[in-house]
């Protein structure tokens, strides 16, 4: 059903966003999924540059949206497709960085939970410390689909940072001992506006980057080369 509703950084201008909706982070890796997997894809955001797009895959209505850089922006618009459009299945396919030996250059990373240095969930004025963990459901079946197609996944904690360049060099090694897997930037708004409207949020990411051997992926790769992330996601959807 087309959908009249709009928001100062959502314009559906009459397409539907669908209850599921796949989130990069990057606008342009949004409009590459949707023109290589999507069939019947319509744009229904331009705002900002923050391409939206939905479509079918194998039948199903899905939409994916890029959502930018760290919790702020991913605050704005996973309050907006849940609260405004009525968005039920949130799933981030974002880029990080790895954190363990183990974990290679491209491996899938699925965030069952987000550590955090960030100030997000203080606006809940909760009177203890909240456990940031995605949807069980979408956890369960993303593993699923991953040994499905025989992909190997890692599974565990992630860190949701809200600082790329940090001051003191030895944040990271200590995230690092506890046995976090990985740092991005967004999970921890996703998933607090999940839990709080008890919606469903997973983070599924690929390794763009080694905070170990130094190794790094270029920005064409961010957004074309993931696909291994993007098919788990949409079979997923």
């Amino acid at each position: 059903m087309a959908t009249t509703k709009e928001t100062p950084h959502i314009k559906p201008n009459g397409v539907e966003i669908a209850e599921t909706i796949l989130l990069p982070g990057d606008p342009l890796r949004a409009k590459f999924i949707a023109e290589t997997y999507l069939d019947n894809a319509q744009c229904f955001n331009e705002v900002r540059g923050m391409l939206g797009y939905t479509g079918t895959y194998k039948g199903k209505k899905i939409s994916v949206m890029g959502t930018g850089m760290g919790p702020a922006s991913m605050g704005i618009y996973s309050w907006e497709l849940i609260n405004v459009f009525g968005v039920k299945n949130l799933i981030r396919i974002g880029t990080c960085g790895a954190m363990q030996e183990d974990i290679n250059l491209y491996d899938v990373i699925l965030g069952m939970g987000s550590a955090t240095d960030s100030n997000y969930g203080h606006q809940f004025n909760l009177p203890g410390e909240y456990p940031l963990t995605a949807s069980f459901e979408l956890l369960q079946k993303a593993k699923k689909v991953a040994d499905e197609k025989g992909q190997k996944v890692h599974i565990g904690n992630i860190l949701s940072s809200e600082v790329f360049y940090h001051a003191d060099p030895t944040v990271m090694k200590k995230w690092q001992d506890v046995g976090i897997l990985s740092v991005e930037m967004e999970s921890v708004a996703l998933y607090w506006n999940a839990i709080q409207a008890r919606v469903n949020a997973l983070c599924i990411l690929t390794v763009s980057d080694h905070l170990i051997t130094g190794e790094h992926t270029t920005p064409e790769e961010r957004q074309t080369a993931f696909t291994k992330m993007m098919e788990i996601a949409l079979e997923l959807a």
